[in-house]
């Protein structure tokens, strides 16, 4: 059925694309950001010319790779490693599960580029990506979910003074309740407003409950997992987009058994989708620098000097940790950092401080808008994605940690489909190459200030820190590379992509 309906969807997608363009080239409120709406890369709140194609083009592959696995699901004698697998991989690449039928979690995480964005076009002007509600954007860029499983529950070390642990640029996705971070982080995007945008995490059980993959939901989770009542006019709220009424937090009205069971649902919707993240498929230890540790491979003079400045005087070892005797090398410790990245003026946040169409403002603060990470979700006990601070004793850690964000792992950093695609880096997506962010990191206290879109920025000079607060001093900022040395690493940190193939000593140089 959902095949069918495909060219409908489409075709309804791309005209909406071309009103949202319309709707878009009128600038939120607090549009002018101290001069920096000229900035070349800055939309100033309108969508690039491409963006419904663009938009088009990634639904219709996320429909394809869930068609396939659905394929697979109906073909294929799966173990129970395998059923729960396949379930997590349909979950994600499910469209069904947003408000709007129209988005799914893929749609921000594609195989292709490293589970994190798709889209060239977005990747160097709004960063983020429009959610079911296609006029809402988030206030960062997606985040990569390879390896996202094997981060710990969110804890706070006493005597390293740090947090360590959990999933999200911000680690709010704890894990404390599932125990599971990249479990609850899962849960994030179906009910934040500017993402997925349901009103009740019970939607997406009443969603499952009609999917075509529900019996395989059953043979993992039971046969009773749907044995529920729902209200008459339960489509009518969960083709209302988030976030719900504040005197009804909970539209969906169920039983208080009924509840339970559809909260079951959604813990296990966020269970299905860790196992198929920590499956091969995503997380598979198949980069070159795995070929080379294992003695299969070997480093060319130039990749060889970057891993040798990674672990010294380029100090990224520090944090991007490499591992251990008998450790996965992971290239994260799990810690938080705030390294003085820029403010990016092409964030479209910026322009969404005024109520849209269902009187929902995004970004309140509007071009005041500042990221203070960490220190953020700490000090606030609900986010727009549900995610609680499960301890009310960090509260008052919030100042230490202020702006500081989550280390994320360096595998999979230059994974992109075509050598010329552009990707965005850090939380905010400031930088758009791996030259320049290494280039920062060498010489962001060194070279001179100047602002957004003055001649020489990111080359030879750099804008202030959006936040200096905790500012990283210590391990990055006057590293000495030479630029050749700079190259050296960006060199290394591709030997980082999976999918490598060994070359045969037919074909190897």
């Amino acid at each position: 059925m959902r095949n069918r309906n495909l060219a409908v969807l489409l075709f309804g997608l791309l005209t909406f694309g071309a009103v949202l363009i319309a709707a878009a080239s009128r600038p939120q409120a607090g549009a002018a950001i101290s001069g920096e709406a000229n900035s070349r890369s800055n939309l100033g709140g309108q969508m690039p010319p491409s963006f419904d194609q663009d938009v088009a083009r990634v639904v219709a592959e996320v429909d394809r790779i869930e068609a396939d696995t659905l394929n697979q699901m109906e073909h294929t004698r799966l173990d129970r490693q395998g059923q729960v697998r396949t379930l997590g991989k349909l979950l994600l690449f499910d469209k069904h599960l947003s408000v709007n039928q129209n988005e799914a979690c893929s749609f921000c995480h594609t195989p292709e580029t490293g589970f994190t964005g798709p889209i060239q076009s977005l990747n160097e002007t709004t960063v983020s990506y429009p959610g079911s509600v296609r006029t809402r954007f988030s206030n960062r860029k997606p985040q990569s979910y390879m390896y996202a499983p094997f981060a710990p529950v969110l804890h706070y070390n006493e005597l390293q003074g740090d947090f360590v642990g959990g999933n999200f640029w911000d680690m709010r996705a704890s894990g404390y309740r599932l125990q599971n971070p990249s479990a609850e982080q899962a849960q994030g995007p179906p009910t934040n407003p500017v993402e997925m945008g349901l009103p009740d995490s019970a939607c997406v059980a009443y969603r499952l409950s009609q999917a075509p993959y529900r019996k395989l939901f059953e043979t993992v989770w039971g046969t009773d997992s749907f044995n529920m009542r729902w209200p008459g006019g339960v489509e009518k709220v969960c083709t209302t987009p988030g976030p719900p009424p504040a005197n009804d937090q909970y539209p969906v009205h169920l039983s208080v058994a009924d509840r339970t069971r559809a909260d079951h649902v959604y813990d296990q919707f966020g269970l299905a989708v860790s196992a198929y993240e920590f499956s091969p498929e995503v997380s598979p230890f198949t980069s070159k620098y795995d070929y080379v540790q294992a003695g299969k491979d070997q480093f060319t003079q130039q990749e060889a000097l970057g891993y040798a400045l990674f672990r010294s005087t380029g100090r990224c070892n520090e944090c991007h940790r490499d591992g251990g005797p008998g450790e996965e090398p992971l290239f994260t410790d799990f810690t938080a950092s705030n390294l003085g990245v820029p403010r990016n003026p092409g964030l479209q946040y910026f322009y969404e401080g005024r109520p849209d169409q269902r009187s929902y403002t995004p970004n309140p603060a509007g071009a005041a808008y500042v990221d203070t990470g960490v220190g953020s979700f700490l000090r606030t006990l609900q986010s727009d994605s549900g995610q609680l601070n499960p301890d009310s004793e960090w509260i008052k850690l919030a100042p230490k940690f202020e702006a500081k964000i989550q280390v994320p792992t360096l595998r999979n950093v230059d994974m992109r489909p075509t050598p010329s695609f552009v990707k965005a880096y850090m939380h905010n997506g400031y930088f758009k190459s791996l030259k320049e962010v290494v280039h920062f990191y060498n010489t962001r206290d060194v070279l001179p200030k100047c602002k957004a879109g003055d001649a020489g920025e990111k080359l030879t000079c750099w804008p202030e820190a959006e936040d200096s607060t905790n500012m990283n001093k210590r391990q990055l900022g006057n590293l000495k590379l030479t630029d050749q040395e700079e190259d050296a690493l960006v060199a290394f940190l591709k030997t980082l992509t999976d999918g490598y193939v060994v070359p045969s000593p037919r074909t190897a140089k």
